[in-house]
């Protein structure tokens, strides 16, 4: 355990109000491919980027082509926690996690066993229509063709939030709350590039505040503790 993993421990050990913060890199260990990586949504090809495909406005001009690609490379329900996951759920079992703060949509924090979620992006696994409300699950779109449609006949929509959309402001709130009432909050797996989630930082008031990623961030200057590598590796240590 090299020394910035062993403080990272003690930091835990000596704590029970930990929050969490984390993003893509927390889910491409359970296979799950981020878009800004060497081997991200970014870099590869389709007739149109990404993050044009998940916008609102193609969505509600190219629903098909939205689904098509939304399917393809969105859903991965087969993807299981890693250790990341299992061991931010024990902390939570043992009273020392407070919640956690996540831009996945994967729904991996819940299957880990994780009850204090707070889904900055919403959740691929909910879907809902947006004539009359039904909510469905994630298979009922994968396994659907052309763009999903509910019994009643109205249009489905995953409830993420695409770009171009605002974020939920009953999750904002919740999240912002726990993060300044933390006296413990860990960063982990993320570039904090992507706002207004990134800005959730700065409601942190404490003065441990550690960041755990594979690379920097612009944030670094303002860690307690920064302990680069693998999350799941790291986090396999504590």
């Amino acid at each position: 355990m090299d020394g910035a993993v062993e403080r990272l421990k003690e930091i835990v050990d000596n704590t029970d109000n930990i929050v969490f913060f984390g993003g893509a890199g927390v889910s491409t260990e359970s296979n799950i491919p981020d878009f800004r990586s060497t081997d991200g949504l970014y870099n590869q090809h389709y007739k149109y980027p990404p993050e044009t495909i998940l916008s609102h406005t193609f969505y509600m001009r190219n629903t098909e082509e939205f689904y098509r690609f939304y399917r393809d490379k969105m859903l991965y329900l087969d993807a299981e926690p890693n250790a990341a996951h299992l061991k931010l759920t024990q902390w939570e079992k043992e009273g020392k996690l407070k919640a956690v703060v996540t831009q996945n949509i994967d729904g991996l924090h819940q299957a880990a066993g994780s009850k204090m979620v707070y889904e900055l992006h919403g959740s691929v696994l909910r879907n809902y229509c947006t004539t009359c409300g039904k909510f469905y699950g994630a298979d009922y779109i994968l396994d659907s063709t052309g763009i999903p449609k509910c019994e009643c006949g109205g249009r489905i929509k995953p409830d993420v939030v695409l770009y171009e959309e605002g974020l939920d402001n009953e999750i904002m709130r919740k999240s912002i709350e726990a993060i300044s009432g933390a006296d413990v909050l860990i960063i982990g797996g993320t570039s904090l590039a992507v706002y207004p989630a990134a800005g959730l930082i700065d409601y942190y008031r404490g003065n441990k505040l550690v960041l755990v990623n594979k690379s920097a961030t612009p944030m670094d200057s303002r860690a307690d503790l920064l302990v680069q590598g693998s999350i799941g590796e790291i986090f396999s240590q504590l």
